[in-house]
């Protein structure tokens, strides 16, 4: 396997998530209220699986050694939108997070309009950030990488994946026991 199939598997699985937000953005506008379980479930998989696994083995491990290779100009700029992108992900997704705090709270218009905002953002960003990835990153930069150096990585993107449940739940009871 190479280390983009790794990575192409994730993205079907945000595709999945990505469909359900969309449902639910829908169920949204047609009823006039927010599921903030959903929404809780759905920040959730963005911060931990699309951004802090999917994301950071992009980050830490594809992108640091793309950093070490002469990349042509379009394959520099592509990485430069692809890390910018992750970047107003993290902010849209901790937008939606705190809008759907307040909404215990304030379940006004105007939160409802965030909430449908952040939405909206995430499920238009993600289709069109994956097929970017998919169709016109991942395999160009392959040729950068010698296949000893492809099999390196996947064995780093598998080591990440083992740490990340560990990850997540020491930095739980961490934060519970404060």
């Amino acid at each position: 396997m190479k280390p983009i199939g790794s990575l192409m598997r994730e993205h079907r699985l945000i595709e999945r998530m990505v469909g359900l937000m969309n449902r639910e953005l829908n169920q949204l506008k047609n009823q006039g209220e927010a599921d903030r379980l959903f929404i809780q479930h759905a920040v959730d998989f963005f911060r931990t699986y699309a951004d802090r696994t999917h994301h950071g083995k992009e980050e830490d491990i594809l992108f640091k050694a793309l950093n070490e290779k002469q990349l042509s100009a379009e394959h520099r700029k592509i990485m430069d939108e692809l890390v910018n992108e992750h970047v107003y992900a993290r902010k849209t997704v901790t937008s939606l997070s705190e809008m759907n705090e307040r909404y215990e709270l304030d379940n006004s218009e105007v939160v409802l309009g965030e909430i449908i905002k952040s939405l909206e953002k995430l499920v238009k960003l993600y289709p069109e950030h994956i097929e970017k990835e998919d169709k016109h990153f991942f395999y160009p930069i392959l040729d950068y990488f010698t296949r000893e150096e492809q099999d390196e990585m996947l064995q780093e993107f598998w080591d990440f994946d083992r740490m990340m449940i560990h990850e997540k739940y020491q930095k739980l009871v961490e934060r519970l026991e404060k």
